[in-house]
């Protein structure tokens, strides 16, 4: 397992509590001591993209000693801010959420000291930066639905995309949502649709939150 993915499931056991919390704690101090900084973002997906555009930016965050970390969900920020805070592993924090998601991360951010009553622009200050309405429909927005459906071609789901345009019940929809719930109708999709999305973005059309977070 790289140390990377070692790091991480000792942080995700840790933040979980239990039996093995402690042991989990040891390690996770021990593998930080080559990480200057954590980003946290909800899920793999948003890992995925964030390590994506990393890639087509040249950056080696590794080797920069910056650790994308899935959380499992907004509501789980405040514990994990928690565990990186001066009481904990000391490493400077960043993240991504979604709108929805937003309160959970202000609220965890005010919990572990980092200031009060925080609005949007005061988190982005912090590093912490919020997807309209969440990552895909930052993406999606920013490729066009033909640039989409491109994508969906190169990754040869085209035909079932054509064929689940025609089921029922998304008949009605507009096309930009008919392609947000296609690519979370099954496991691994999202993350997947993730990679190739940023993958097929023009380096001048990156989605500001994730612009930001590497910039």
């Amino acid at each position: 397992m790289r140390e990377p993915d070692r790091f991480r499931a000792a942080v995700h056991v840790w933040a979980a509590g239990g039996a093995d919390a402690a042991a989990a704690a040891t390690l996770a101090r021990a593998l930080a001591g080559e990480l200057s900084t954590v980003v946290l973002v909800e899920g793999l997906s948003d890992q995925y993209a964030v390590e994506t555009l990393a890639d087509r930016r040249d950056r080696d965050l590794a080797g920069e000693g910056v650790c994308v970390l899935p959380i499992g969900g907004a509501m789980s920020v405040a514990r994990y801010l928690r565990l990186f805070g001066v009481q904990g592993l000391a490493l400077t924090v960043r993240g991504l959420c979604d709108e929805a998601e937003e309160g959970f991360f202000r609220r965890g951010l005010e919990q572990a000291g980092f200031g009060a009553e925080l609005s949007r622009s005061a988190m982005e200050a912090l590093g912490f930066h919020v997807c309209v309405t969440d990552l895909e429909d930052e993406l999606i927005r920013a490729l066009g639905s033909a640039g989409v459906e491109q994508v969906i071609d190169a990754e040869r789901d085209l035909a079932k995309f054509r064929v689940f345009q025609n089921q029922p019940a998304q008949r009605d929809r507009t096309i930009e949502r008919q392609l947000r719930r296609f690519m979370g109708t099954m496991s691994g999709r999202k993350a997947r649709y993730a990679r190739a999305l940023v993958g097929a973005l023009d380096p001048g059309a990156i989605p500001r939150p994730l612009d930001r977070l590497l910039t």
